[in-house]
């Protein structure tokens, strides 16, 4: 079962963009792309900023920009730029899919590189918004990449076996480790990609550059994987549980609350009242 699971997140055929675009709220946008510094061509939408900050958007695994319209209009709303990216081997991008999000590192610095090159974005005013693996990958860049002045990450639960910590003590806890280790060294020779620093490690070595955890409160993993987390850098660490929100439901359950939690983070990271 483990193999099949390595096999699968690695040989994913690239996932269909679809149809919507920022136009659908009424923003101006452009098409773009950029390169990472292995040659992969990223495909990603940018809605320029009016404030001097701009935010990076992740989708989750097997899913492209599209799924991150609604926080990218939020955002915008709020003056922030807006840059939604096409993991590699997803969407529109080029290179090959790997669903546990390892060539996140590599794929996040070439992201953020792109909006510190654009125009009106003023150093130190880069944040990344993930959903589920992106917030995954943008948890563990963070650590290694100065350039990441904020995260949010929205149901994050970890993407190797040394971000499962959080897991119970029962005989699942038991029997799990030992499969997530065949299922993970599987993955990484498959796919040649990095194993990404651990999420814990990357929140300490990013502190004090803050972190907004956002946790579903239906799926039960979330709070307690979010704690963990937190428990890395309490200082740096916020955690906000969506009462009743499925995975990366927050924005759809209390869209209200989601973008006050959201835009009061932001603000308070990229633009601190001194």
């Amino acid at each position: 079962m483990p193999l099949t699971f390595a096999v699968n997140a690695t040989n994913r055929p690239p996932s269909a963009l679809g149809t919507g675009t920022p136009a659908r709220y009424g923003l101006i946008y452009r098409d773009v792309a950029f390169r990472t510094a292995d040659g992969v061509r990223l495909s990603a939408w940018y809605i320029p900023a009016r404030n001097g900050a701009a935010v990076v958007l992740l989708p989750g695994a097997g899913s492209t920009r599209t799924a991150v319209l609604g926080q990218a209009a939020v955002s915008a709303r709020h003056g922030y730029g807006a840059l939604l990216v096409d993991g590699r081997g997803h969407g529109l991008s080029g290179g090959h899919a790997m669903d546990f999000g390892w060539w996140g590192g590599r794929d996040l610095a070439a992201a953020v590189s792109f909006l510190a090159r654009q125009p009106g974005i003023q150093p130190g005013k880069i944040a990344v918004l993930g959903e589920s693996m992106g917030g995954e990958q943008a948890l563990a860049a963070m650590g290694a990449d100065p350039q990441i002045r904020a995260v949010v990450a929205e149901g994050a639960t970890g993407q190797q076996y040394a971000d499962h910590g959080w897991r119970p003590h029962d005989i699942t806890g038991i029997i799990d480790p030992g499969m997530e280790w065949v299922q993970y060294t599987a993955a990484g020779l498959i796919s040649g990609a990095p194993r990404p620093m651990p999420i814990r490690d990357g929140i300490r070595a990013a502190a004090p550059r803050p972190v907004l955890i956002i946790a579903g409160g239906a799926v039960a993993s979330e709070p307690v994987a979010a704690r963990w987390f937190r428990a890395a850098s309490p200082a740096t660490v916020q955690v906000w549980v969506v009462p009743h929100a499925g995975h990366t439901q927050g924005l759809a359950t209390a869209p209200g609350a989601w973008e006050a939690h959201v835009i009061g983070f932001l603000n308070a990271a990229l633009h601190p009242v001194t």
